[in-house]
């Protein structure tokens, strides 16, 4: 068996109880599809430490507190993942797509009316459950 990519994701949900979400750019895998940013953990980096670049890097926002929240192996004909999800409830900075990406701040509710990577849908179907 392939060893997964390893990817750590950022869930991040605002005062509102809105969550980011992020648009997949044409050259990517899952092109156009939206995801909850995040994104590879290089060799010998932490979950954590990978959490904090990558919102930093791909969204502008500092991680204040967040917790381990769900692990997801996703198998896609191409390539399986190991989705390290992380709830992200304190930031600083204002959301932007730092590398040319729309975001947009949205309810769990509306999640689902995305196009969403497959690995994507279990954590909006979770987010329901927390909005409970």
């Amino acid at each position: 068996m392939i060893k997964p990519l390893e990817v750590v994701v950022g869930v991040v949900i605002n005062s509102d109880g809105q969550v980011l979400v992020a648009k997949r750019r044409q050259h990517q895998h899952q092109a156009d599809k939206w995801e909850f940013p995040g994104g590879k953990i290089e060799a010998g980096e932490t979950p954590s430490c990978a959490l904090a670049r990558e919102l930093l890097e791909e969204v502008g926002l500092c991680v204040i507190h967040h917790m381990p929240w769900l692990t997801i192996q996703h198998e896609y004909p191409e390539r399986t993942v190991r989705l390290n999800v992380h709830r992200v409830t304190a930031f600083e900075g204002i959301a932007r797509g730092c590398e040319g990406q729309n975001i947009a701040w949205l309810s769990p509710e509306k999640l689902l009316s995305l196009p969403l990577p497959k690995a994507n849908e279990v954590i909006a179907q979770a987010l329901l459950y927390l909005a409970v």
